[in-house]
């Protein structure tokens, strides 16, 4: 089984060594978590070594290449999807990164072509149809073609659903059905709310073939920020089946306890 590098050596190792290539796996966790950078990590692993589509819904393009270099992760060949779309741009080397200001500018391209060729228009910016549409933009930009590899990273798939939550298994299906291909490996958030510990959408989960999540304990009973992260289930790997205390830093998702050594002694025996 060929692994997607997750850039974090102690959850590439309770995982085999990263994701499988060509799946499809979700962060799932309440806010402030850690998914997001988590995901920026996964990007930059893979920089150089696969194109990579990065989708933000919640900043904007120059926030997403000022964090990730924060954690010393060099996104300098990123190119925004609004400076293609516009001609500003015609071609990316290593990375596409999807904003929200790239996500409207598509759905204003889609709205101008609907009505010039009479088709259906889409609902709105942050829909299924949309996203499928920058997606597509990006793969041409970074001249994917069919069987080729590649990383898809959505942060976060909750805002794609906000107004009808209840289409959150529909609209998973419709996008992996869309994106699907053999190479492609895509890694998706979805947010919990900490007052029912649910996921905001149901449906998102079970398209999935991995699922991370994490976690923090009660800050009020706590009186301290605490994270943790379990692999819930990840097809085709023997992985870790205990959760992990792990801590945000500016070198980046370090493991609390256990310590790796020990996390070692708990490798599952195929």
């Amino acid at each position: 089984m060929e692994r997607v590098k997750t850039g974090i050596e102690w959850l590439d190792f309770m995982i085999e060594g990263g994701l499988p290539k060509g799946t499809w796996t979700v962060l799932t966790g309440e806010p402030g978590v850690g998914k997001s950078i988590l995901a920026m990590f996964v990007a930059g692993a893979n920089l150089g070594e696969m194109p990579v589509v990065y989708v933000t819904t919640e900043t904007s393009f120059r926030d997403v290449v000022e964090q990730a270099r924060q954690f010393k992760i060099d996104l300098g060949n990123a190119v925004n999807l609004t400076d293609i779309l516009t001609g500003r741009a015609k071609e990316a080397e290593d990375i596409v990164v999807i904003d929200l200001f790239g996500l409207y500018r598509q759905y204003r391209e889609m709205i101008k072509e609907a009505s010039e060729e009479g088709r259906r228009k889409p609902s709105r910016a942050l829909s299924i149809e949309v996203l499928k549409g920058a997606i597509s933009k990006a793969y041409e930009a970074l001249d994917i073609e069919k069987g080729d590899e590649a990383l898809v990273i959505i942060d976060s798939m909750t805002a794609f659903w906000a107004d009808k939550p209840a289409m959150a298994r529909a609209y998973s299906y419709e996008l992996r059905q869309s994106l699907y291909r053999q190479n492609v490996t895509v890694l998706m958030t979805s947010q919990y709310a900490p007052t029912t510990d649910m996921s905001f959408g149901f449906g998102l989960e079970h398209v999935a073939d991995g699922i991370i999540h994490l976690w923090m304990d009660d800050v009020k009973q706590a009186k301290a920020i605490n994270r943790w992260l379990i692999i819930k289930k990840m097809r085709l790997t023997n992985h870790i089946k205990v959760a992990v205390k792990f801590d945000i830093q500016p070198s980046g998702l370090v493991l609390l306890e256990p310590k790796f050594e020990d996390l070692k002694a708990l490798k599952p025996q195929a």
